[in-house]
């Protein structure tokens, strides 16, 4: 049985404007062309790797569970998933075994943006105290297992309500109290008078693995991953950023972290 060729997903959206560059850097040269003419799945001549192109929650779904061997998506979509697995498992699935884990490789240090708690401005100066008052807030969020993570645990009350579109909405009918959502810029706010009220983490894109990928095709990902990792480290010199990376290969005795799970969207992405 002939061995599925080195696969790699790649997020739809804007985050995969800022892989594209690191891409080619590393010698994936046919990654710009991802997206052309509806096309989501091909091979780089060059590398023998194959690409394909799948939404952010879903490259961890593809890399979980052996549909590829490596993957780049958003910090968010890690966080999410993790605490979806710590949970019920996977989101609207009725499934209670958790997923299977990814290994967490690198962080590429682009698509920065931020999980914010946002609403109107009116309300800012007294979120702060209303986070340490027993009540109810509501929250309308596409990111319900970050919102509880991060809000829940105090005296307040936190109202979950799913949203799967434009949040932005949410306070401004009267829906939720305040919103958690991905932030870029903050101009999708702004432009609906809303501002920021707390940030719970920030977010970049980080390369990940299939766990058993790593153990049986340790050779082939080790090239790739140290390609990716030096093409970011490039990028990051060229725009004076500092950055990490969890590091490759892993040192003798250590593993890697392993994230379980996966979500994505919003403005940063």
């Amino acid at each position: 049985m002939p061995t599925r060729p080195l696969t790699l997903a790649l997020p739809k959206g804007r985050l995969l404007a800022e892989i594209v560059p690191l891409c080619a850097a590393a010698g994936l040269a046919a990654a710009g062309r991802l997206g052309d003419d509806r096309q989501l799945l091909l091979d780089d001549p060059e590398s023998g790797v194959r690409l394909l192109l799948a939404r952010p929650a879903d490259v961890w779904t593809y890399v979980a569970y052996g549909g590829a061997d490596l993957g780049i998506t958003g910090k968010d979509v890690l966080v999410e998933a993790a605490e979806a697995a710590g949970g019920t498992g996977v989101p609207g699935a009725g499934i209670a075994a958790p997923p299977p884990p990814v290994v967490e490789m690198v962080d590429l240090g682009v698509g920065a943006c931020r999980m914010s708690v946002a609403g109107p401005a009116a309300g800012a100066a007294a979120w702060p105290e209303r986070r340490r008052r027993a009540g109810r807030i509501r929250v309308g969020t596409k990111y319900p297992f970050s919102a509880r993570r991060y809000l829940a645990g105090g005296p307040a009350e936190i109202e979950l309500i799913p949203l799967a579109g434009t949040v932005e909405l949410a306070p401004l009918t009267g829906l939720a109290d305040v919103i958690v959502d991905l932030v870029a810029t903050g101009r999708t706010l702004a432009a609906n008078g809303l501002v920021e009220y707390e940030r719970l983490f920030d977010s970049t894109a980080r390369l990940i693995a299939n766990e058993a990928s790593l153990r049986l095709r340790d050779r082939e990902l080790a090239g790739l991953v140290a390609a990716l990792e030096r093409a970011a480290r490039e990028h990051r010199a060229g725009y004076g950023q500092a950055g990490g990376s969890a590091g490759w290969p892993p040192a003798a005795g250590t593993a890697a972290p392993a994230v379980p799970g996966g979500a994505s969207g919003g403005e940063g992405r």
